[in-house]
């Protein structure tokens, strides 16, 4: 009993003290940029729940600039930080930033994009990338009937991902790929262009002006159309560029009842709104609330200077070695759930879906 009398006591100074070392204490928070309703509101959690947690948080957005988030992150370092939270631009260009983090003992957790070819990055919080490509694939497999097609009756389907600069796109694009290959294979599903490699399907800078001009080409030099050559769906990796895939196919003249399936991932605004107009599909539900909870978690820890949960410690390499993971679990939202999920769920406003 006495030992049990003296843990308690012991517990009831220590919280005390760590709340005494939160006021005042400073975590960096780095992300790509305004532009997108995406980073946009990760910040915006992130910053809400570290303050409330009872940290300052410095919070940049680096208009998708690497020199500025370069910028952006070594005066985080010199105006003592005690943490950073980063969202990396480019994913292999804050090698040198970073470690002048580390030379101050500044631990470094990469958000939702693994942060490469360095040994400064302490942990990765993140959703299991893996399984957004896998929700995807899995997706049009089932509303295109794959399972029960023949060769002699295959669906048509374009691919797209996002940037090559940003290590998730192996995985959103591996985890489609692995789920939809046996399908190219037995010519069940059929890729007209042939550019089914992630280099032939990237989309730099996951521009919606990038993912439009690509699929205008691919629209001319195949002649799809709602009269023209059969097209039954097209892969995006996420919502940024299914805007630019969307706005190209409306253009040539599909409509809600013709129109191809199309895939994303973030669920944007602007992509609910075109679900509901019968021009998008399907979105990736990632609730950045989860994964901001997630990141407070770690930085409590790293400040106490107990060990973070996680729970991947295989499968994010980034080049210098494994880097300690959390995974959040994503979900697919469409017509038939997404007021469940982002409405009632508080995330968007009733008046904006």
């Amino acid at each position: 009993m006495k030992k049990i009398i003296a843990v308690l006591l012991a517990c009831a100074l220590v919280l005390p003290c760590f709340a005494a070392k939160k006021k005042g204490t400073k975590v960096g928070v780095s992300m790509p940029t305004k532009d997108l309703q995406r980073w946009n509101q990760d910040g915006a959690n992130m910053k809400a729940q570290l303050e409330k947690a009872g940290y300052v948080v410095d919070l940049q957005y680096a208009n998708n600039d690497i020199a500025t988030q370069v910028s952006q992150i070594e005066n985080m370092i010199t105006g003592k930080c005690n943490v950073l939270v980063v969202a990396s631009i480019d994913g292999s260009a804050l090698k040198n930033a970073l470690d002048g983090a580390k030379k101050k003992r500044i631990p470094v957790i990469a958000y939702d994009r693994l942060i490469m070819n360095t040994n400064s990055v302490s942990y990765y919080a993140t959703f299991d990338n893996y399984k957004v490509g896998t929700i995807q694939g899995e997706y049009l497999v089932d509303k295109l009937n794959l399972k029960n097609r023949t060769k002699s009756d295959p669906a048509y389907i374009e691919f797209f991902t996002g940037s090559p600069d940003d290590n998730n796109i192996n995985f959103f694009f591996g985890g489609a790929m692995d789920t939809l290959k046996p399908y190219l294979d037995s010519g069940v599903l059929v890729c007209r262009s042939g550019q089914t490699s992630k280099a032939q399907c990237a989309t730099l800078n996951w521009s919606t002006e990038e993912g439009q001009k690509r699929m205008e080409n691919l629209i001319t030099s195949n002649g799809y159309g709602p009269r023209g050559t059969k097209l039954d769906a097209v892969y995006s990796s996420n919502d940024s560029v299914a805007m630019g895939i969307t706005n190209a196919l409306v253009a040539a003249g599909y409509t809600k009842a013709n129109f191809p399936i199309v895939t994303g991932q973030d669920c944007d605004i602007g992509s609910v709104k075109n679900m509901l107009k019968g021009t998008q599909a399907m979105s990736v539900f990632k609730d950045t609330r989860t994964l901001a909870e997630k990141v407070v978690g770690m930085v409590d820890a790293l400040l106490q200077g107990t060990k973070p949960e996680i729970n991947d410690t295989k499968t994010y390499d980034n080049g210098k070695g494994i880097v300690p993971s959390y995974l959040c679990d994503p979900v697919y939202a469409d017509v038939s759930n997404y007021k469940a999920l982002l409405v009632d769920s508080g995330l968007l406003h009733r008046s904006s879906a």
